[in-house]
């Protein structure tokens, strides 16, 4: 029985695990949808906007903070310059924030009061060769989640939900770029 387990657990090694990047990535040469990694950069690509994101939530912090966040990763990931009127640039990022929700997970257990909440966003995020008007590469992502603590002692009360929307803003970028750097 144990042989089996053992050659059984070999074949799943060999097969991966399965993960890969989605999203839709456009072959700029044909507009058609190519393979994830497969699709390549204009080579005249030098610049890129990102722009103000289209926020579909009463929260306004995360909107404000993703471009910032987005640009600081090209910027420190690639060769690209980010240019701030997208007028000018080879390439155009654009970004909606479709719901952002916030909810305790977990409470203290004498008072019933929220101890821990996670936030979560929903996002679609999109980039254009300005010149053509094609799009290179689309993507809804599935939900971003980020965990901040609350303290109920008023002597030592911090509002952690501006960190947490950080730290939330961090990992998008991260991923935004990662992904698109990927596919290209």
């Amino acid at each position: 029985m144990s042989r089996l387990l053992v050659i059984l657990l070999a074949i799943i090694a060999m097969t991966g695990c399965g993960y890969h990047v989605s999203g839709s990535v456009i072959n700029p040469s044909t507009g058609t949808p190519a393979p994830a990694g497969k699709a390549e950069a204009p080579a005249k690509i030098h610049t890129i906007a990102v722009t103000t994101f289209l926020n579909r939530t009463t929260r306004y912090k995360l909107a404000q903070r993703l471009p910032a966040d987005i640009s600081r990763e090209f910027i420190e990931r690639t060769r690209y310059k980010i240019v701030t009127d997208a007028k000018t640039a080879d390439l155009v990022l654009s970004g909606t924030v479709q719901t952002f929700n916030s909810y305790p997970i977990i409470a203290d257990q004498v008072s019933g009061r929220a101890t821990i909440v996670q936030c979560e966003t929903l996002l679609n995020i999109t980039l254009t060769e300005r010149g053509t008007g094609k799009v290179l590469f689309t993507r809804s992502w599935p939900p971003y989640r980020e965990r901040y603590e609350i303290s109920f002692d008023p002597q030592t009360y911090f509002d952690e939900s501006g960190a947490g929307i950080n730290r939330l803003s961090q990992d998008v970028a991260r991923d935004v770029v990662t992904s698109i750097l990927e596919n290209f």
